[in-house]
């Protein structure tokens, strides 16, 4: 970071050791950002060898080149409603060892922030991508695209996010356009309730459309996930979480007891059971007993 702190990176480099590994088995990766008040301007590169190993941690994919470029640029009016808006530009590239583009996404968008903190954002986004094996978009057990076939879409998209300070909340996004060889129409919404200090409230849900010509598999799916947050003490908590999955035709309900005994130190008590939303007959359940202590 520069003294002015404008100007702020990071970098880093993995190497995995194990029998067999090649020259390419690492992974490195930097990021540099130059931010003003009116402008920001970032770069990240990745790079990761086919044979890279996270044994501890989770990766993506092995064996690619990634650059992604991104620009944001504000506007501060007059006007006592509005706090800034402006432009925003991303690019996301990614290669393969030889330096053959196999993704690509382009983004424009435009931001507008309210003095409430209230943001809405529209996009316009460009997407290429080249499958590297056989794949089922709608994840139904329909026929497979083919590997090593290329697909070029675009699709609009855009997103309103009430002020987050208030006690009701709430976020919408809508989307249209393309979505490899078909198309995929998505709707999302959350709401959030707080009554504070003691709980809050939280239902999530999302509703993708996705029509591909034949022999390729359509699908709809549906995803709603009501979320409840009790806070009995400052060392008491409690959350559960359902969530209802008409993809796997799957009803989630997860309990979680935290018991906060010391400083960074908890116990919690997990109870987790899946069961068909139809008769609710148990799939499998679960329950886990965690302990952490902090010894200093």
């Amino acid at each position: 970071a520069s003294s002015d702190n404008r100007w702020t990176g990071k970098a880093f480099y993995h190497q995995s050791f194990y029998p067999g590994a090649s020259a390419d088995a690492s992974a490195m990766s930097a990021n540099i950002t130059y931010a003003t008040q009116y402008m920001t301007a970032t770069l990240n590169q990745s790079l990761v060898g086919s044979d890279y190993l996270a044994e501890a941690g989770y990766i993506r994919r092995t064996g690619y080149y990634e650059i992604n470029p991104a620009y944001q640029y504000k506007f501060f009016p007059a006007s006592s409603r509005i706090a800034n808006h402006g432009p925003i530009a991303t690019a996301d590239f990614l290669f393969d060892p030889s330096l053959n583009q196999t993704d690509r996404e382009l983004q424009v968008s435009y931001q507008v922030e309210w003095m409430n903190k209230s943001i809405f954002q529209a996009d316009v986004e460009d997407t290429y991508i080249l499958l590297k094996d056989p794949f089922d978009p709608t994840n139904s057990g329909g026929d497979s695209l083919k590997a090593n076939t290329d697909y070029h879409w675009n699709e609009v998209s855009a997103s309103f996010t009430s002020d987050i300070r208030k006690p009701f909340n709430y976020k919408i996004s809508g989307l249209y356009g393309g979505y490899y060889n078909g198309t995929r129409f998505t709707l999302n919404g959350e709401l959030y309730y707080r009554i504070q200090p003691y709980s809050s409230l939280a239902v999530v849900t999302s509703y993708n459309k996705i029509d591909l010509p034949s022999p390729y598999s359509s699908a709809e799916f549906l995803l709603i996930g009501p979320r409840l947050d009790i806070t009995f003490t400052d060392k008491l908590f409690f959350t559960s979480l359902v969530q209802y999955n008409n993809q796997i035709d799957n009803l989630n309900l997860n309990l979680r007891f935290q018991w906060r005994f010391a400083p960074v130190s908890d116990l919690y008590i997990v109870y987790t059971e899946n069961s068909f939303p139809t008769d609710y007959r148990v799939k499998n359940r679960g329950l886990v007993l965690k302990l952490s202590y902090w010894f200093n």
